[in-house]
C-alpha cells in the first residue's frame, strides 16, 4: 500500500485536491487515473478537480505551470476557482516567492495576485468570442428537451454557454445542463451557466460544468456570464456574481465595440484539510 500527502482546498465551495509533483510520482499512477480516484466522493477524498503544480516544465514566459484534471479524469484548459487555490497554495508552500506571478495553463498564461485583504485577483485574460475558437458551431438559439433558449457562447480558454433567464437558474441547470453540455453545437462539450439579473451590478448564476456536473462555483463561468451580460447591455462592467458557494467579483471594461479587454476575477481561496491518503 502507498501513502501520499495531499491538500484539500476550495474557492466558494468549488473544491480541489492539490498534490505536489513528487507525491504524484510516488503514487505510480497516470494523472487521469489518480484524479478519478482521489476526486471520487464515495471512495476517495472527494473534489471537483485535481491540481498538480509543476515547477520545472513550463514556458520561460511563466513562473510556474500546473496540471489540472476534472473529477472524471478529463483535462480542463482553465479553472478560475482552482487558480485562486493554486495561487495561495504555491505562495504558502514557497513554490513562488512573490504575490503576483504568472502560470502556464492550457488556456495560455494566467496571472494571479494575492491581495492584502486575503482575496486573490486573477487576470483571466481576454474572452474569446469567435465561434471557431470557442469552439461553437450553431445558432444563437438552442433547442434542448422541451425548451428553446437564447444563448451567448463565450470561451475563457474553455467553452461556455451562457443563458440569461427569469426562471430559477438552479432548476434549469439541473434539468437542461446535461443535455447542453453534450449538444452538437459544442464539439468539445461545454460548461453551461444560467444567469438571473438582480441589478446592473449583481447577478445570480448556477452552473453545470463540463466533466463535473453541478458545482458550487465556477470562476471561468462567472467571467463568461459577466461578458455575456455586458454584451447584452444588462449589467455594468463590475459585477457581483452570486454562486451557490458564495460570491465572487468580476471586472471587465469591454463592450460590444471593444471586446479586446482583460477580465479579472476576485474571490477567496481556503484550506479545508491536509491529509495522508492511502492509495
Amino acid at each position: 500500500m502507498k501513502t501520499i500527502k495531499l491538500t484539500k482546498m476550495h474557492g466558494c465551495g468549488n473544491d480541489f485536491v492539490i498534490i505536489d509533483y513528487h507525491e504524484y510520482e510516488k503514487a505510480g499512477m497516470k494523472m487521469d487515473e489518480l484524479a478519478k480516484k482521489v476526486c471520487d466522493r464515495h471512495f476517495g477524498v472527494g473534489a471537483d478537480g485535481m491540481i498538480i503544480p509543476n515547477c520545472e516544465q513550463h514556458d520561460k514566459t511563466a513562473d510556474i505551470s500546473w496540471y489540472f484534471y476534472n473529477s472524471d479524469g478529463s483535462t480542463a484548459q482553465m479553472c478560475g476557482n482552482g487558480m485562486r487555490c493554486f495561487a495561495k497554495y504555491a505562495y504558502d508552500n514557497k513554490l513562488i516567492n512573490k504575490k503576483s506571478f504568472s502560470v502556464q495553463t492550457l488556456a495560455g498564461i494566467i496571472k494571479p495576485e494575492l491581495l492584502d485583504n486575503g482575496l486573490i485577483k486573477v487576470n483571466m485574460g481576454k474572452p474569446i468570442l469567435e465561434d471557431k475558437k470557442i469552439p461553437f458551431w450553431g445558432e444563437r438559439k438552442i433547442n434542448v428537451i422541451d425548451r428553446e433558449f437564447d444563448i451567448t457562447p463565450v470561451s475563457m480558454g474553455n467553452p461556455h454557454c451562457v443563458i440569461i433567464t427569469e426562471d430559477d437558474p438552479m432548476e434549469l441547470a439541473l434539468k437542461y445542463g446535461p443535455a447542453i453540455e453534450k449538444h452538437e453545437y459544442f464539439p468539445e462539450k461545454t460548461n453551461t451557466e444560467f444567469v438571473k439579473i438582480k441589478s446592473r451590478m449583481e447577478i445570480d448564476m448556477r452552473v453545470y460544468e463540463r466533466g463535473c456536473g453541478i458545482t458550487l462555483a465556477c470562476g471561468t463561468g462567472a467571467c463568461a456570464s459577466v461578458v455575456a451580460c455586458v454584451l447584452n447591455n444588462l449589467t455594468e462592467n463590475k459585477v457581483k456574481v452570486n454562486l451557490l458557494g458564495g460570491p465572487v467579483f468580476v471586472e471587465w471594461q469591454g463592450s460590444k465595440d471593444d471586446t479586446n479587454q482583460d477580465i479579472f476575477l476576485i474571490g477567496s481561496a481556503n484550506y479545508s484539510f491536509f491529509a495522508d491518503y492511502l492509495l
